[in-house]
């Protein structure tokens, strides 16, 4: 469904990615682990058009979606939940839900969409004319995945889903995470709790320094010795 061509991305002089590749299966959980700093928020903001690549190619169902706007690839079906929630925090649950809608014209199918996100999780529903930035981390993050769900995407890209929150929020995100993927939709997630992330995605990759230095299928990573010490020694100790 997703395939990245040797894509380099620089900020000024600094290149952050240095012609990395990767592809992601349709209605596959997909995983990009690495240290701070090493290029895997570049790489989901290339993806959906906030970082422009210095060269290279993203491609999208068969079409090439390099130097695409923002909103044209969220139309063409690739939504993305930011790390750090970047909720609409002046506006209401309802209408941070219905800002992820704002490219269709569906009103009918909206409604139903709407009814199954509070279906999905009814603290929203409780919430619903409630201002988002006084909602907790926990239910800001409801309403982040909310909102890109919101525009029925083919791919739902996942930056940091986990950070910041309550280690029982964190189990309850995942597992959403998860029925998202069972029910058909196409996740590429970055996450810092490798451990987790690896033990329930299809594949994943490493990323170095802006460099991929590793990759197959999660079971593969979590038994590399150096992926054991370098980013498994928390999660391990739990495991």
């Amino acid at each position: 469904m997703l395939e990245i061509r040797n894509l380099v991305c620089r900020y000024g002089k600094v290149t952050a990615l240095k012609g990395i590749s990767l592809t992601v299966p349709e209605k596959q959980l997909v995983v990009l682990v690495g240290a701070n700093g090493a290029g895997k928020s570049t790489t989901l903001r290339a993806i959906s058009g906030l970082v422009p690549a210095a060269s290279g190619g993203i491609f999208f169902c068969g079409q090439e979606i390099t130097g695409m706007s923002a909103s044209r690839i969220l139309s063409l079906g690739i939504a993305h939940c930011p790390e750090g929630r970047r909720v609409f925090p002046h506006m209401t649950v309802l209408e941070n839900l219905e800002m992820g809608c704002y490219l269709r014209s569906d009103g009918k199918e909206i409604s139903s969409d709407l009814d199954r996100i509070f279906s999905l999780f009814p603290r929203l529903a409780e919430r619903r004319k409630q201002v988002a930035g006084t909602l907790s981390g926990g239910e800001q993050q409801m309403l982040a995945i909310g909102r890109a769900m919101m525009s029925r995407p083919k791919l739902i890209m996942f930056d940091e889903p986990s950070l910041g929150l309550a280690p029982n929020i964190v189990e309850q995100t995942f597992a959403i995470i998860q029925s998202i993927r069972e029910s058909g939709t196409t996740v590429l997630m970055v996450e810092q709790n490798a451990y987790a992330a690896l033990d329930m995605c299809n594949y994943a990759y490493l990323l170095e320094a802006g460099s991929m230095v590793l990759e197959g299928p999660g079971e593969k990573l979590i038994n590399d010795p150096h992926v054991r010490e370098a980013y498994l020694g928390a999660g391990l100790a739990h495991a």
